[in-house]
């Protein structure tokens, strides 16, 4: 368990393949929750900084691992959200997150699709709400493409120029991890904070 959740030990081991399943998983199927796609993008673009990694094949793989990713949790939720979410006292699972989810997206529209990609967690079970909130698929696969590009290609090339500019940034990659996962996941824990207090 260790080397999944350490974004440098899973690239050593694994490579592109490791890569993309992790990116695939965390994009849309919800055992992939927890699985550190931020972090890996960003760590993968730096070793690629170092050779150690093509950038170009990089991009392409996790572009693919991201819209594939979504599609799947799109029609997981299509599917089998009423098997899925009939559990009354669940946090995730409960048919109140069917009802959450149209709401969310009558309320945010597609674009939440893009935006939801740049949250960790959240961006695993957006793709899911919108399959059982019905979204239509051709929009779905527009904002799904356009999420997944933009994500694909940001994340990567930060760490790949950061890489490129910063004397011995090989010795700084953990720190850099650390904070990139604390950045990363402060909108998630604020917004838990704030449904708190509206309790």
């Amino acid at each position: 368990m260790h080397d999944i959740l350490n974004p440098t030990s899973l690239i050593q081991d694994f490579g592109y393949l490791g890569i993309f399943i992790t990116l695939f998983l965390e994009s849309g199927i919800i055992i992939g929750f927890f699985l550190p796609g931020d972090t890996l993008l960003f760590t993968a673009g730096l070793l690629a900084s170092k050779h150690s990694l093509d950038i170009i094949a990089l991009i392409i793989i996790s572009v693919a691992a991201a819209i594939l990713g979504n599609n799947a949790g799109y029609y997981t939720g299509r599917k089998g959200g009423p098997a899925l979410f009939n559990r009354p006292k669940s946090f995730w699972f409960s048919p109140k997150r069917v009802s959450e989810a149209h709401v969310f997206f009558e309320k945010e529209g597609p674009q939440s699709l893009v935006l939801a990609r740049f949250i960790p967690a959240v961006r695993t079970f957006v793709p899911i709400a919108a399959g059982i909130a019905k979204m239509p698929y051709r929009l779905f696969l527009v904002f799904n493409a356009v999420g997944g590009l933009l994500w694909g290609i940001i994340l990567p090339l930060l760490g790949f120029t950061l890489g490129k500019t910063v004397h011995n940034i090989d010795k700084y990659i953990l720190p850099i991890v650390l904070v990139l996962a604390v950045v990363s996941l402060s909108p998630v824990i604020l917004a838990h904070f704030k449904r708190r207090r509206t309790v």
